[in-house]
């Protein structure tokens, strides 16, 4: 008898039907488009890029189902059945009782701060990422990350320190502080997951004080992977069934559907409380659009309340996840200094270990994530001083990590590409001592790294 054949190779769960060409360019035409840019890889054309892995959000490619549920969208401005449809999909995997449609997942943040937050609040988090930051600090509170004490290697380094989130509550108490927030995987600390037991922790804490606890969930499915894999007593549970674990023990969501919803665009407000709720859909509904709506064609509709269940499929699952351990593994024998283990939608360098003769205020995330482009045309995205070094009062710090980001789009790239990436990162790293510092010539005050323009020291 035949035994079982077991593949070490990833392959990925689907067939390519549709090809989009991408463009090679020397490194000479490179450098020009960098100047043009101010080298600053977010005002690069496409066109220019030959990997794109500056986000994850709205680049990934739509399934056959999702494609052929787009022809039959209903486009009504009020009472479309595509609402209806992603209302019962978020239902059935969330179980939150209501559903606010929004164009993205940080339009569902500003209605849900601006409702939550006054000024002077506290809101924690165990990683609050850039635009989640920014429309708290707009509202006038104060947003504080509680990590885990490490980075280092370990199964579930997104969680949150629930010592410190107690602390904090008993020392501010818990009237400044509106909402506790949870991101899963946690994107600011290197896209690592939260297990079920912070998670539990967390809900216990929040529940104590009488405080809402809500979900950053934009990655949802690929954290109930890693419970699933790295978690005791979750091995035989599907992922459907860990996300709705995760999702019973918080009082609403905040969604972009652009990761895990398998969406170009859209997201979601979702929750359970009646009163805040009303209130909430009263400022979608001046800021976004109509109830049935909010922000999304009938089609995104309908891509998403299909993608919620995409993103949770085993396959998918054990594939993306895969690729990325893949990466990761290759990078860390080689010696490239990154976080690791990997997380599930991103690899992320630790340049700040990388160019250890790079100050933290002349940005070595910014000046690895630039050499990556120079050298091979791929973009990544800076997370460390340009992102987050600028401080409300005016003055500037140095993050905590100096990383570059390089985030895959779902069912984009395949094992070639993956391997041209590694040879490209190896080579920067090679010539890490030729790299320099960079400074800042022109900013805006608030989420200066989409727009600002810098230069070479």
């Amino acid at each position: 008898m035949l035994q079982p054949f077991q593949s070490n190779t990833i392959i990925e769960p689907f067939r390519i039907r549709t090809v989009e060409p991408i463009r090679f360019t020397s490194m000479a035409h490179r450098e020009d488009f960098l100047k043009k840019a101010g080298y600053n890889p977010f005002l690069l054309k496409a066109e220019d890029v030959l990997i794109d892995l500056l986000t994850d959000s709205g680049t990934g490619a739509l399934s056959s189902h999702q494609m052929g549920s787009m022809i039959s969208s209903d486009e009504s401005y009020a009472g479309s059945s595509s609402f209806y449809k992603l209302e019962a999909a978020v239902r059935d995997v969330m179980g939150f009782k209501y559903v606010i449609p929004t164009h993205q997942g940080r339009a569902a943040e500003n209605i849900l701060f601006s409702r939550l937050a006054r000024p002077d609040d506290i809101i924690p988090s165990n990683g609050h990422f850039d635009t989640t930051r920014a429309h708290i600090e707009y509202a006038g509170a104060v947003a504080v990350d509680l990590p885990c004490a490490t980075l280092k290697a370990g199964p579930f380094n997104g969680n949150m320190n629930t010592d410190a989130l107690e602390k904090l509550i008993m020392e501010e108490g818990k009237e400044k502080i509106p909402v506790i927030m949870m991101t899963i995987t946690n994107n600011t600390g290197g896209g690592q997951p939260v297990s079920m037991s912070n998670l539990q922790k967390v809900s216990a804490i929040a529940s104590k004080y009488g405080i809402p606890f809500f979900i950053d969930a934009c990655r949802f499915a690929e954290n109930a992977w890693f419970i699933k894999t790295r978690e005791k007593g979750y091995e035989e549970t599907l992922p459907i069934d860990i996300a709705r674990e995760i999702f019973s023990l918080a009082d609403g969501c905040t969604m972009s559907a652009k990761k895990d919803g398998m969406s170009n665009m859209g997201g979601f407000l979702a929750l359970n409380d009646e009163k805040l709720a009303q209130s909430c859909k009263s400022l979608g509904i001046l800021t976004e659009g109509f109830s049935t709506y909010g922000g999304m064609a009938g089609y995104d509709m309908e891509t998403v309340a299909i993608g919620l269940y995409e993103s949770l499929e085993e396959d998918y699952l054990r594939y993306r996840i895969g690729s990325l351990q893949y990466i990761g593994k290759k990078l860390n024998e080689c010696g490239i200094p990154l976080i690791y283990p990997v997380g599930g939608h991103a690899i992320y360098l630790d340049a700040g270990q990388i160019l250890t003769h790079v100050p933290p205020l002349q940005y070595p995330g910014w000046s690895f994530n630039v050499a990556l482009y120079l050298l091979g045309g791929v973009r990544g995205c800076e997370i460390g001083s340009v992102m987050f070094g600028s401080q409300p009062d005016g003055t500037e710090k140095p993050a905590s990590h100096e990383l570059v980001r390089l985030a895959f789009p779902r069912r984009v790239y395949t094992q070639s590409h993956a391997d041209y990436l590694i040879e490209v990162i190896l080579s920067a790293y090679e010539q890490r001592k030729k790299l320099g510092g960079y400074r800042i010539i022109e900013e805006q005050p608030v989420l200066r790294h989409f727009s600002c323009k810098l230069l070479p020291l």
